[in-house]
């Protein structure tokens, strides 16, 4: 409840366009998550509902990175939600570049694709 509180505070903050990031405590370990969700419905971890471990999809993320230590934030009247302090985008520079960008990959130029990623994203980190 506390959190469904948090975005309904954040909302009420809003001018219009603001990323709000809420403070949610600390990490919960999914396996506790599972297990204390069996257990409030009357049933034995394990025992009742077995619980199944796989790897991750591809795609999928074991730490979520918010905001990266340049971005930050800024603090509200409420101790648990902030603003990101996003930088602002040029759009007509945004344009120019997603163009370039989709003439190398129509192109297949790799390293272009990648040159163009690193000009448009300064944080951007090639996947390998």
């Amino acid at each position: 409840s506390e959190a469904c509180l948090l975005v309904l505070q954040a909302g009420t903050m809003g001018k219009g366009g603001e990323v709000f990031v809420l403070d949610m405590g600390s990490p919960i370990k999914i396996l506790d998550l599972a297990k204390e969700l069996i257990r409030l419905s009357g049933l034995e971890p394990d025992k009742d509902i077995p619980i199944v471990y796989t790897e991750p999809r591809p795609g999928e993320k074991l730490f979520e990175e918010l905001l990266t230590a340049e971005e930050g934030t800024v603090a509200t009247q409420n101790q648990k939600i902030f603003v990101a302090n996003l930088s602002k985008v040029d759009e007509e520079e945004l344009n120019t570049g997603l163009d370039k960008l989709k003439k190398a990959a129509d192109n297949g130029e790799k390293d272009a694709i990648i040159k163009t990623l690193k000009e448009l994203i300064p944080n951007y980190k090639n996947g390998k």
